[in-house]
């Protein structure tokens, strides 16, 4: 097992452990096809919306991260990926897209990804990895139906909240099916035109906006 990338983790805290980041943290794995589109632009907005809700860099210990399961290794993210999360605010700098291997998924808490195939591969690869794995509209549906008010408390620390939340999800998994069959995807835009891009950055940021309210119990701003 490697180091983490400096790049590719957020962290933060008075007592650090291995490669400097919290001892109690909670590692969150968006996981595309490619890592150059969809999980790029989902980490670093999953990263963008933790800094307004938390403050930078005081993320109490979340770590998020991205692979694709055939990742371009050291590719850069796609140029229209960049220009949706310009759109947002958010920062693409420096990223660079890995392949997924065992390792991530092992040091994962929570996996989210695009599509119920991609799902499918990270669950096969075992690890204990099906009760942590959701598409990420499939996350989002679930987390709409916990209460907030049964999680701990911001108080108790962002990470035991979010392994709560994460619990909950899997407990919901077989009682909240999806409505439909393409319902839990977010579609490939490679090769795309801007367009496209931007409507797959909206799709992600309305995934996204409950489940960071959930994780940090902060809303959105007004």
């Amino acid at each position: 097992m490697t180091a983490p990338d400096a790049g590719r983790g957020i962290g933060n805290g008075d007592e650090t452990g291995t490669f400097g980041l919290p001892r109690d943290t909670f590692r969150i794995l968006h996981v595309s096809t490619g890592n150059v589109c969809r999980s790029p632009i989902t980490e670093r907005l999953t990263r963008h919306f933790l800094a307004d809700r938390l403050g930078d860099p005081l993320w109490g210990g979340l770590i998020v991260e991205s692979a694709g399961t055939w990742g371009h290794e050291g590719a850069p993210m796609e140029a229209n990926a960049a220009a949706v999360l310009a759109d947002f605010g958010a920062d693409a700098s420096g990223f660079v897209g890995r392949e997924l291997l065992d390792e991530h998924v092992i040091r994962a808490d929570l996996v989210l990804t695009a599509t119920r195939d991609h799902r499918a591969q990270v669950i096969s690869m075992g690890h204990s990895a099906g009760l942590r794995t959701f598409t990420l509209k499939e996350f989002t549906r679930l987390v709409r139906a916990i209460d907030p008010a049964t999680l701990p408390p911001l108080e108790d620390g962002v990470v035991a909240r979010a392994r709560a939340l994460v619990r909950a999800a899997a407990a919901l998994r077989g009682w909240l099916l999806a409505p439909t069959a393409g319902a839990d995807e977010v579609y490939d835009p490679y090769g795309a035109p801007l367009t496209f891009f931007r409507s797959v950055g909206d799709e992600i940021h309305q995934a996204l906006e409950p489940v960071v309210t959930a994780l940090t119990g902060v809303p959105t701003r007004a």
